[in-house]
C-alpha cells in the first residue's frame, strides 16, 4: 500500500496560481502510475492528470491541459501540480492517487484503476 499526503489547497483569485504537493511513502512505487483528481460540490470525482513515476510521461485532462503541469520528484517522493491561470471551474478537493502498473493501460484515468488516495486538499478560486 502506498501512503499519499496532500498539501498545498488554498483560496486564490482567478488568473493565479498554486501548487499542489503529494507526498508518497510505502512499499516501493517506482513504476506506478501517480494521478490527480478532483471533486467539484455535487459533482463526480474527475481526472486531472497523471505521470508516470519512472519515466515521466504525463497525460492530462483537456479542461487543464496548457495550464495545469504535473511533475515529480525522485529524490523527495513527492509528487506536484502546478496550476496557472485558475478560474472558478477549478474550484475543488483536489486528490492524489496511486495505481500500480499490472492491469493498467495508458493512460489511466478511471478512479478504479486507482488504489492508493490521498486524503484531498481544498482549492477555492475566488472571480
Amino acid at each position: 500500500q502506498v501512503q499519499l499526503v496532500e498539501s498545498g489547497g488554498g483560496l486564490v483569485q482567478a488568473g493565479g496560481s498554486l501548487r499542489l504537493s503529494c507526498a508518497a511513502s510505502g512499499r516501493s512505487f517506482s513504476n506506478y502510475y501517480m494521478g490527480w483528481f478532483r471533486q467539484a460540490p455535487g459533482k463526480e470525482r474527475e481526472f486531472v492528470a497523471v505521470i508516470t513515476w519512472s519515466t515521466g510521461r504525463t497525460n492530462y485532462a483537456a479542461s487543464v491541459k496548457g495550464r495545469f503541469t504535473i511533475s515529480r520528484d525522485n529524490f523527495k517522493n513527492t509528487m506536484y501540480l502546478q496550476m496557472n491561470s485558475l478560474n472558478a471551474e477549478d474550484t475543488a478537493v483536489y486528490y492524489c492517487a496511486a495505481a500500480p502498473p499490472y492491469g493498467v493501460t495508458w493512460p489511466p484515468r478511471r478512479l478504479h484503476e486507482y488504489g492508493s488516495w490521498g486524503q484531498g486538499t481544498q482549492v477555492t478560486v475566488s472571480s
